[in-house]
């Protein structure tokens, strides 16, 4: 039985943040448990062919400069690169800039009416009848905010095959301070004076990968405090004892980084597994023997017509010659995915939509994210707030976008972290 002060399950962002904060505070009575072989959790990157690709597209946007001067300072010789986002929409053999709801006036005449008619009305007809359109779900907040025209053109399909679910199932605040916000006022006003920018308007990138940034973490970790290829398999919350595919620990502290439905169950936590639902994501990576299409870094497809729901552009990013792709098709949880099916539809869908025009595929790579994107409801809302609570009595931490069953970014991991380190001096 060994012992260690504070035990980090994951060797992804948030674990890799949690052990270099307790390095920077002094201490280093830590160890990192990570089930794979390889760190980085889903930042992970491939290098194939000439071509640069993430897991997925992983794009940073930083809104606390001193942690961003730390990650550089720590990327000796790596190029960053500083990106002015150009994202669109595909809507009826057009591309609409980005977000949606603030450029119905980019749209056909027809569904421009449609769409500016249904949101002018969405809230003035439950105002006469004394009453606000209930937003019980994010499904009836798109509705009660936006309108019909809106949601059945983009906000139902795209996010129906992001979340690959029934959005009346969500909890209405589910995308947090992602989901881009507008009322009357903003989308009329954006028909002559163009303001599009959100939380990712501009977005940094390290030419060898989103892998540079977990690397920058990973520097602030002590020698030897990762242990890869060792898989959490029990904690008994009484005994501070936790158990992996090699040995067993007794600790003070724990933080985990793990899907919260899996760590709830390795802690034989009394709940309810249903509470914890989530999709799947299927990631290619493809890259061609030419130049596709310029000055676009990624586009939304709502259409069910189309299998992936969005599809970024890495030479765009990097500047080169080859067109290199990622897209992504969501799926239920329990989906059984016949890759090279899909891939094909990929494919066609690409041609179709004019992506590919000509191109030859020279090089590929596929991942399948598995969770992907944790569905927020207020059932996992409540049952996380009882049972990381019971977990905090007991010296356990359950963290990051996995850990805390939330939609986050990247930093946020990281500022979590920290200050969860900074409690405990």
């Amino acid at each position: 039985m060994e012992s260690v002060r504070t035990l980090v399950i994951g060797a992804g962002a948030t674990g890799l943040a949690t052990a270099a904060a307790l390095s920077a505070a002094g201490d280093e009575d830590y160890l990192v448990l990570e089930a794979d072989h390889e760190m980085g959790g889903w930042c992970k990157t491939v290098k194939k062919d000439g071509f640069v690709w993430d897991y997925s597209g992983h794009f940073f946007h930083f809104k606390h400069p001193e942690i961003e001067q730390w990650l550089r300072d720590r990327m000796p010789g790596q190029k960053v690169r500083v990106v002015e986002k150009k994202s669109f929409i595909a809507f009826g053999g057009r591309l609409v800039d980005f977000p949606f709801q603030k450029n119905i006036h980019q749209l056909p005449q027809d569904d421009f009416i449609e769409c500016l008619y249904d949101l002018f009305f969405a809230r003035s007809s439950d105002v006469k009848r004394g009453a606000p359109a209930p937003e019980n779900n994010f499904k009836e907040m798109l509705a009660a905010r936006f309108g019909a025209g809106i949601c059945e053109r983009f906000l139902f399909p795209y996010n129906e095959k992001l979340y690959a679910c029934d959005l009346a199932t969500l909890d209405k605040d589910a995308m947090g301070r992602f989901f881009p916000h507008a009322d009357l006022t903003d989308i009329v006003r954006n028909m002559k004076h163009a303001e599009n920018a959100s939380y990712n308007a501009t977005f940094t990138y390290p030419e060898g990968g989103a892998i540079e940034y977990v690397k920058a973490l990973a520097s602030g970790v002590r020698a030897g405090g990762v242990a890869l290829g060792e898989r959490l398999e029990s904690v008994d919350l009484q005994a501070k004892v936790a158990r992996t595919t090699r040995r067993s620990f007794r600790f003070e502290r724990l933080v985990s980084s793990a899907p919260f439905d899996r760590f709830a169950r390795i802690c034989a936590l009394d709940h309810d597994p249903s509470t914890w639902a989530y999709n799947k994501v299927l990631v290619f990576n493809l890259g061609f023997d030419g130049k596709g299409q310029k000055d676009v870094h990624w586009v939304y497809y709502p259409s069910r017509k189309t299998v992936f729901y969005r599809v970024g552009w890495y030479d765009n990013i990097f500047d080169t010659p080859r067109m290199s792709l990622y897209v992504e098709i969501g799926f239920p949880r329990d989906a059984a995915i016949d890759v090279p099916a899909v891939r094909e539809r990929v494919l066609d869908d690409l041609e179709r939509e004019g992506v590919v025009r000509g191109q030859r595929l020279v090089a590929e790579h596929h991942v399948v994210l598995d969770p992907a994107y944790v569905h927020i409801t207020k059932r996992s809302l409540a049952e996380h707030k009882r049972l990381t609570g019971l977990l905090r009595e007991r010296g356990v931490w359950s963290i990051g976008r996995y850990g805390g069953w939330t939609y986050c970014s990247i930093e946020d991991n990281i500022v979590e972290a920290r200050a969860l380190v900074a409690s405990w001096s």
